[in-house]
C-alpha cells in the first residue's frame, strides 16, 4: 500500500512492538505526529517537559524493560535538547532509537530556521546514525535502526528525517522483524578451555560483574557460575542486580565509593574474572596498581574492550550468557573454602557504617529497602545520594537500578523513572535525587501528574552540591566554590503547584510514614529529605590512588589526629 513518510515511521513503530513515544512537537516533525495522532489507540505518546526528559524516559524504560526506548524531537534545539539523553544511553549501552525531523531537502545547510546537523553533533555519541531524504529509503533505515541499537553492544541510534520525506509518499510492505541473534561467532572453543584452565587451578579467584550481564538477560547463568567457582562477586554501578545483592557471595560495590570488602579483596586476589564490564577508570583507581598480584580474565562482547583500560592476561569475546553457558560446562566444581572464609572476615571487620540518629541517605536508603521488600525499580540522579543508592540497597534483580553511570548525568534520574514507571506499571518506581540535581528536571513532576504517572521522587536536600563539596572538603582545603545553595525554593510547594503530593521529612520516623502512605496514594509524590551538608559518602578512594587505599570516616578522623600530632 501507499503510504506517506510519517505514516510509515508509524507503520515501522508498530512493527517493533513499539507501545510507548516519549517527545515533545515541532514544525519540521508536526507531519509525524499528525500521523501518530491517527494511532493513538496503538502507541502511547508521553508529551514531557522537555526534549532531555523524553531522552531519558526512553533511556529509563530500556533499562527497565528490556526493550529499545523511542523518543521524538522536532529540528534544531528540540534535536539538540535530546544529545545529552543520547550520550547517557550511549555510555551505558542501552538500547534507544532517537527520531529528529528537519527541514526540507531544498533548506538543508543553508542555516535555515531551527535547522541544525544533528547526525554530525551525535556522531560520537550514537552506535550509528541516519539522515534520511528519501522516503523510498525510510521503512528500512528504521528497521535497521532498530536491529544495530539491540544487536550485539546494544546502544542508540538516531534517524534525522527531513521534513519533505515525511510527506512524500511510497509503497509500503510490512514486515516481521527479524530476531536478533545473540553474538556467538566470535567464541572460540580455545578460549573457552583456557578459561576453565585459569578458574580451575585459581586458588583467590574474584568475580567482577557488569552492565553487560544485565543486558545480555544472563543472571540466571552468572548465579550458576559463581555457585561453581565458589567465589566472591562484586559490581560494577552498571551491574547492581546482575546479582543478588543479598547473596552470601556478594561483597559490595568496587571501587572509588566500593566497599573495602571488595576493593581489598580484588587487591589480593590471584584470578579477576570479569564479565560484561569495561574496567571504567571510578572502578580501577589508579590502574598501574590495579589488581596487580591476579591474572585477569575478561568476558565481553566488544573486542574493543579487551586491554582498553586493563591489560588483560586472558578473553573470550560474545554474548555473556552464551559465554557463561559454555564455561559452565567445561568447568570442575571448586570449593575455596579458606578464601571465601577470608572475605567474609572482612565484610564483618569492614562493614558499611554511618550515624544511625537523624537522618541521613544510607539510613534513608536501607528504609527504602526494609519497605519495599528490595523489589522497586530505584532510579538515581548523579551525587552523593546516587553513592548512598548503590550502597546501601540491596538490588537483588536485573533491571532494578536505572543510574547514568558512564556520564554521571545530572537530572537523569525522574525521566528515567517515568519512563521505567510506563513500561513496568506494576512496580514501585521510586528516584533518588540530590537538591542540585531536582532542580536541573523537576519540570518533568508536571509530566508525572499530567499523565499520572506514580513515580515518587526522594530529594535529599543539604543545601549543596554535595558531592562536589566532599571533594572541595577533603582535597581543596574547604574552598567551597559555587557549590552552597542556600536560597528560597520550596520544593514542597513548588512540587505542589505542579499537581504532585508533597511532604518534608526532618527523622526516619517522618520519612517512613511518608513513603508509605505516597506508595498507598499511587500518585506523582515528592519526598524532601533535610539532611546534613557534611554527610559524605564512606569509604572513599582518592585520585590516583589505589584502590587498596580505600578510606572511610575512621580511617580519616585517624590520619586527621596524626596530622595534629606532628
Amino acid at each position: 500500500m501507499k503510504l506517506n513518510g510519517s505514516e510509515i515511521i508509524v507503520e515501522c513503530l508498530k512493527e517493533q512492538g513499539v507501545d510507548t513515544v516519549f517527545g515533545y512537537p515541532g514544525g519540521a516533525i508536526l507531519n509525524v505526529y499528525d500521523a501518530l495522532y491517527k494511532h493513538s489507540d496503538e502507541i502511547t505518546h508521553i508529551l514531557t517537559s522537555h526534549e532531555q526528559g523524553a531522552s531519558h524516559a526512553a533511556d529509563g524504560y530500556a533499562r527497565a524493560t528490556g526493550k529499545v526506548g523511542v523518543c521524538f524531537a522536532t529540528s534544531g534545539p528540540g534535536a539538540t535538547n535530546l544529545v545529552t539523553g543520547i550520550a547517557t544511553a550511549y555510555m551505558d549501552s542501552i538500547p534507544v532509537v532517537a527520531i529528529t525531523c528537519n527541514v526540507t531537502v531544498p533548506l538543508l545547510g543553508k542555516d535555515s530556521f531551527q535547522e541544525i546537523d544533528i547526525a554530525g553533533v551525535t556522531m560520537p555519541i550514537t552506535k550509528h546514525n541516519y539522515i534520511v531524504k528519501d522516503v523510498t529509503k525510510l521503512a528500512d533505515t528504521i528497521r535497521n535502526a532498530f536491529r544495530i541499537a539491540k544487536e550485539g553492544r546494544p546502544g542508540p541510534v538516531l534517524i534525522d528525517v527531513t521534513k519533505d520525506a515525511t510527506a512524500a509518499a511510497c509503497d509500503y510492505v510490512k514486515e516481521t522483524p527479524r530476531v536478533i541473534e545473540r553474538k556467538t561467532s566470535t567464541i572460540k572453543e580455545e578460549d573457552i578451555l583456557n578459561a576453565a584452565a585459569m578458574i580451575n587451578a585459581s586458588k583467590k579467584p574474584y568475580i567482577f560483574v557488569g552492565g553487560g550481564v544485565i543486558a545480555a538477560e544472563a543472571s540466571e547463568e552468572l548465579r550458576r557460575f559463581v555457585n561453581k567457582v565458589d567465589a566472591p562477586v562484586t559490581d560494577s554501578l552498571m551491574g547492581k542486580g546482575a546479582f543478588d545483592g543479598s547473596d552470601e557471595h556478594y561483597t559490595g560495590m568496587l571501587g572509588m565509593h566500593g566497599t573495602k570488602t571488595a576493593n581489598f579483596g580484588v587487591s589480593e586476589c590471584d584470578l579477576l574474572i570479569t564479565i560484561g564490564a569495561r574496567f571504567s577508570d571510578r572502578v580501577t583507581g589508579n590502574a598501574k596498581k590495579f589488581a596487580k598480584h591476579a591474572k585477569i580474565l575478561q568476558f565481553d562482547v566488544d573486542a574493543a574492550e579487551i586491554n582498553k583500560n586493563i591489560k588483560t592476561d586472558a578473553s573470550v569475546i560474545g554474548d555473556a550468557l552464551e559465554v557463561l553457558k559454555r564455561v559452565n560446562a567445561a568447568l570442575e566444581q571448586q570449593n575455596h573454602t579458606e578464601w571465601m572464609d577470608k572475605i567474609k572476615e572482612y565484610k564483618k571487620k569492614y562493614p558499611l557504617e554511618y550515624n544511625k540518629t537523624g537522618l541521613n541517605g544510607p539510613l534513608v536508603m536501607e528504609k527504602i529497602y526494609e519497605i519495599t521488600k528490595g523489589e522497586a525499580v530505584i532510579s538515581t540522579d548523579v551525587g552523593q545520594h546516587q553513592m548512598w543508592a548503590a550502597q546501601h540497597y540491596k538490588f537483588k534483580n536485573p533491571r532494578t537500578l536505572l543510574t547514568s553511570g558512564g556520564l554521571g548525568t545530572m537530572g537523569y534520574g525522574l525521566g528515567a523513572a517515568i519512563g521505567a514507571k510506563v513500561g513496568c506499571r506494576d512496580k514501585v518506581v521510586i528516584n533518588i535525587a540530590g537538591d542540585g540535581c531536582f532542580r536541573m528536571n523537576m519540570n518533568e513532576i508536571a509530566t508525572a501528574t499530567r499523565y499520572n504517572i506514580p513515580v515518587i521522587e526522594i530529594v535529599f536536600n543539604n543545601h549543596v552540591l554535595g558531592m562536589v563539596r566532599q571533594w572541595q572538603d577533603l582535597f581543596y582545603g574547604k574552598r567551597y566554590s559555587a557549590t552552597v545553595l542556600d536560597d528560597q525554593v520550596d520544593f514542597v510547594k513548588v512540587s505542589e503547584g505542579m499537581g504532585a503530593k508533597g511532604y518534608r521529612v526532618t527523622d526516619i520516623s517522618e520519612f517512613e510514614k511518608a513513603l508509605n502512605e505516597a506508595i498507598e496514594l499511587n500518585i506523582p509524590c515528592v519526598i524532601e529529605c533535610v539532611i546534613d551538608r557534611d554527610d559524605k559518602v564512606f569509604p572513599m578512594v582518592s585520585p590516583g590512588a589505589a584502590i587498596s587505599d580505600a578510606f572511610d570516616r575512621k580511617d580519616l578522623n585517624r590520619m586527621e589526629e596524626e596530622k595534629k600530632s606532628k
